[in-house]
Order: structure tokens, then sequence, then C-alpha cells
């Protein structure tokens, strides 16, 4: 397929959350004890084409902040208000993987079809989660919500790589959990890819060291080279919770300074 083939989609990270009280140990199989403070951010991102318009995960609501300690800073879905998307008329929603802060508000997106790597719903709904050390990251709630959306054909499986339309696709990585997916978006600045949990921060992928919730090692780096493959350079795959996406790219709009940043443009150097 051509350049001329494909939509250019606008592409967009919402920041809806954050959790400051973290260290760099958290962060890093291999940690180094002297590291010191990591915050994390949580996000959702949006792609707006021209015939074409998705949502990428829903984040968590106040229930699962207050239970988890998180500083929840406004619903993922009034952050997709602020920049034009309206949660209520989306049509499709990448669901990277179900945990807790990537599925949580799937029930403000009614007419949406939620897409979901095969692997991922027979994870989290089989013998894995009998095992706290997998299960701790998913809420029941959000899992059996989702099979209810299966039985009202809402669920569009995936089993691997899968174009959704020209110019966006999704792509089975693994690692994080047995069905995680990231997605590949066509832009002005060429192929950008959004990792999600693929990788959490960009020293992840950089040092690499592969964050410590993690169901296959092995995937999980092997992700780390198939990403760099999708995307046009190293430079534009985009971590799933890493603070610097925020410096590193620039506000839509003054008055989103804090919330939201443009992702199909070059980041800067250094955030």
């Amino acid at each position: 397929m051509s350049p001329s083939d494909r939509e250019t989609f606008e592409v967009y990270a919402i920041r809806y959350a954050t959790l400051a009280d973290r260290t760099a140990q958290e962060t890093f199989i291999m940690a180094d004890p002297h590291d010191g403070p990591m915050p994390m951010d949580y996000f959702v991102w949006a792609a707006i084409g021209p015939r074409h318009s998705y949502v990428i995960d829903t984040g968590f609501d106040e229930a699962s902040a207050a239970r988890r300690g998180r500083d929840l800073l406004r619903s993922p879905a009034a952050g997709l208000d602020m920049i034009g998307v309206d949660a209520g008329q989306v049509r499709d929603v990448i669901v990277t993987h179900l945990h807790y802060d990537h599925i949580g508000n799937f029930d403000l997106f009614p007419r949406a079809t939620f897409h979901l790597q095969d692997k991922e719903m027979c994870y989290a709904t089989g013998r894995h989660m009998c095992e706290q050390t997998f299960a701790t990251a998913y809420e029941v709630d959000h899992i059996v919500g989702m099979v209810r959306q299966v039985y009202q054909g809402r669920v569009a499986f995936h089993d691997g790589d899968a174009e959704l339309s020209p110019g966006f696709s999704v792509h089975f990585v693994g690692g994080h959990t047995m069905g995680l997916q990231c997605v590949r978006v066509w832009t002005r600045m060429g192929w950008l890819v959004l990792a999600s949990d693929a990788s959490h921060f960009y020293a992840n992928m950089e040092r690499p060291s592969p964050f410590p919730i993690v169901f296959n090692v092995g995937e999980m780096l092997q992700g780390f080279h198939k990403m760099r493959g999708l995307a046009e350079a190293a430079r534009f795959v985009i971590p799933g919770h890493d603070p610097l996406v925020m410096a590193r790219y620039s506000a839509p709009a003054p008055n989103l300074e804090g919330i939201a940043v443009r992702l199909d443009a070059e980041p800067v150097a250094e955030g």
C-alpha cells in the first residue's frame, strides 16, 4: 500500500491520572537500588482520521482509583471531550489489554465495538487468574462486563496482527500480559506506535529492562524490537505510562497544558 492510500491520523495522549509516590525500583526487573523517585502517569489515546477515528483504552474510574491509591485527575471521557471526542459516539475502542487501568470505563462507550486479542480474553478468564501474581492487576467486574459485551456482539477479536483501516492496525506483543497488543498509526510524521504497556516507560526500552509486572519476559523483550520495527524510528514508539510524554510533546491548545498532547509531531530531544 502506498502512503497516498492511507488515512493520515492526528494522535493524542490524554493524561487522566497519576501516581507520584513511586520509585525506579518498582519500574525495572533489574533495578538499581540507588535509583530515585519515578512517578507514573496514566493515559488514554485517540487517533482521529478523515474517515475513521479510534480511542485506545478507557482508563479507570473513581472506585478503582480509591482502592488502588491513584490520583484521578479527571474522567478519561472528560479528557477526550476536551479534544472534541464524545465517548458516547465513539465506534471503535482498541483494548490493548484488560488490566484495570485500561478497561475500567468501557460502559462510557455505549456505541463502541471493543477490539481485543483472543489470548487476552483467554488469559483474563482462565487458569492463570488463579495466581494472585497475575490476577492482581485485573478487576473481576471489568472482566465479567467484557464477557457480557461479547454476548451482546460488541467485541471484535483478533488473533495476532490486524489492519482495521488503511493506516491503522493492531499488533500482538504479549509480554506484560498474555494478550497485550500495541497500535500502529500512520501520521504526517510517518508510522507511530502506541506501545501501551508493552513498554511502560521510555527507559524500559532504552536500557533495556522489563517492567516487573510481566507474564512472559522473553516476549516483552522481543516486543521492544518489534515496536521499533513498526515505527518510523525508535523515537516514535510512545510508552504507556511515562510522564516524559507530556514533556516531549506539545499541548494542542493552551487550555490543554498538562492534560493532552499531540503525538503526531517530532518530539523534543529531551524531556
